[in-house]
């Protein structure tokens, strides 16, 4: 923005200062939405409304056209619903109104207006102004119209401009508000309680990633920004709360992507009494319920794939996976850690040499197969090294009673029949500061609080966390997790 542009508009809000006596008015009241006199009237005629008795509203918005025919002109204005054309004329407004919106009005500026709805002669529906008043001036030009903001990272830095340019972004956000309500009702029908566990931990734990670090003064201890609630929701199935949800952020230290952003939204629910297969049928009937409820079909299209939630979704477990994509296996690959390390490797996996066997067979299934996962797929029967906090299964120890959930290519959901032994939890964890020593900096750390509590009895339970920002993504055709985050991290300018 030019400087000279700047001065302009800030003599027209000295102007407007010096015509109505304040720069800023805060006494405008908005009595109706403009969706509602859209919908009110949008079968109407230029005959049929002219043969009524005029009806007056008070709406207000920000300006996003203007043309101005000497002694009248016409406007668009846009609120929160919607978009609707104005009509002012000297004739119907005061002198002071008219100065306003002749002399002082520019594009962007949010005004306050009253007048009565008609069809203009080219037959489009409009609002016949009474009154006029400016009540923000836009002291920032708004990008040209017909090409907004094209720079993607200017998208996400201003997004307070990318919304109001923008239809698709104010859709795709204005969806996420409706599928995170969707899936809070989906949980009340089924007696969950919605609750709330601390952000600041005194140990990280409850998922495999590097924490953020903060320190309170007061108490003089090191805190972690949380990495996943699990231990605190485990904690109240424990105290008796047998169906718990939340609906909150975690925040992990590590790189930033199309699917990945420091700091994102889960929700994280457990439930006693359930297994994952439980789980499994639960998940499949909540993503078919918000696809109806909120977008009112069970068809979408991501980055040019179908997802089709109207089919059951499929089941695979990882070693089948594995030998699908490598129908000649060795005959030690899930047995011998040297074999497995030296097929992933052959096949580009980079194996650190702290991961155990179970945590090389993951990579390597990852690495080949996720990006062919489009349709809904629970993945099952995970490795025990890569679960630590997950129950086994009683057919093979080696394996855990786990799915993820993988749609349009990437992991949605991640669920398991929850370790209640104990004794069993406190050796994982033992296991695990070893890997920790070892290099793993993901690794968990011991919650001997949480030990303690599991030693009080905790019933057979399941629980699963899914990434709202990534189930956005799905049902809006978003590429990329920045898009369907509002303010995500960026590097500094």
């Amino acid at each position: 923005m030019s400087d000279k542009i700047f001065k302009q508009r800030l003599e027209k809000l000295d102007a407007l200062e010096e015509l109505i006596g304040i720069r800023y008015p805060n006494d405008f009241k908005v009595d109706t939405k403009i969706k509602d006199i859209i919908e009110k009237y949008k079968d109407e005629t230029r005959e049929s409304l002219q043969a009524k008795e005029k009806v007056f509203y008070s709406v207000a918005g920000r300006i996003m056209f203007r043309r101005s025919m000497g002694k009248a002109g016409f406007l668009n204005i846009r609120d929160r619903d919607g978009d609707i054309q104005l009509y002012i004329s000297n004739k119907t407004v005061s002198e002071n109104d008219f100065v306003q919106f002749k002399k002082l009005l520019d594009i962007g500026d949010i005004v306050g207006v009253k007048g009565y709805p008609f069809v203009t002669q080219k037959g489009e529906l409009s609002l016949h102004v009474t009154e006029f008043r400016i009540l923000t001036k836009s002291l920032t030009p708004l990008p040209e119209k017909f090409h907004g903001l094209k720079d993607i990272e200017a998208r996400y830095r201003q997004r307070y401009v990318d919304l109001i340019m923008n239809k698709d972004s104010r859709e795709r956000f204005i969806n996420r508000s409706k599928i995170i309500n969707a899936m809070r009702n989906f949980f009340a029908s089924k007696d969950y309680l919605e609750v709330e566990t601390p952000m600041l931990h005194p140990i990280a734990g409850g998922a495999a990633a590097r924490p953020f670090i903060t320190h309170h003064n007061t108490l003089n201890m090191e805190l972690y920004l949380r990495i996943a609630p699990e231990l605190y929701l485990k904690r109240l199935i424990v105290g008796g709360f047998e169906r718990v949800f939340e609906i909150n952020r975690n925040f992990r230290n590590e790189g930033i992507s199309t699917r990945h952003n420091p700091e994102f939204t889960m929700v994280e629910f457990y439930q006693a009494y359930a297994t994952y297969t439980d789980l499994m049928d639960m998940t499949e009937e909540m993503f078919k319920y918000i696809a109806q409820t909120v977008f009112g079909k069970l068809e979408f299209e991501y980055q040019g794939n179908k997802i089709d939630f109207s089919k059951p979704f499929k089941r695979l477990s990882v070693y089948d996976g594995i030998k699908y994509y490598f129908p000649e296996y060795p005959e030690n690959l899930f047995t011998d850690i040297k074999v497995a390390s030296e097929f992933a490797q052959k096949h580009g996996v980079k194996v650190e040499k702290y991961y155990p066997l179970g945590k090389i067979l993951m990579e390597l299934f990852e690495h080949v197969a996720e990006k062919d996962l489009i349709e809904p797929i629970f993945i099952t029967d995970f490795p025990l090294d890569v679960s630590p906090l997950s129950r086994k299964k009683d057919s093979d120890p080696t394996l855990v009673d786990r799915f993820e959930l993988y749609i349009g290519g990437f992991e949605v959901a991640n669920a398991f029949s929850e370790l209640n032994d104990p004794l069993d939890q406190e050796q994982r964890f033992l296991n695990q500061l070893k890997e920790k020593e070892a290099g793993d900096a993901e690794a968990h750390n011991m919650d001997e609080d949480y030990i303690r509590a599991l030693k009080y009895g905790m019933p057979p339970t399941a629980g699963e966390g899914i990434g709202i920002d990534r189930l956005v993504m799905l049902f809006t055709d978003a590429p990329s997790i920045r898009d369907v985050i509002l303010f995500p991290l960026l590097k500094k300018e």
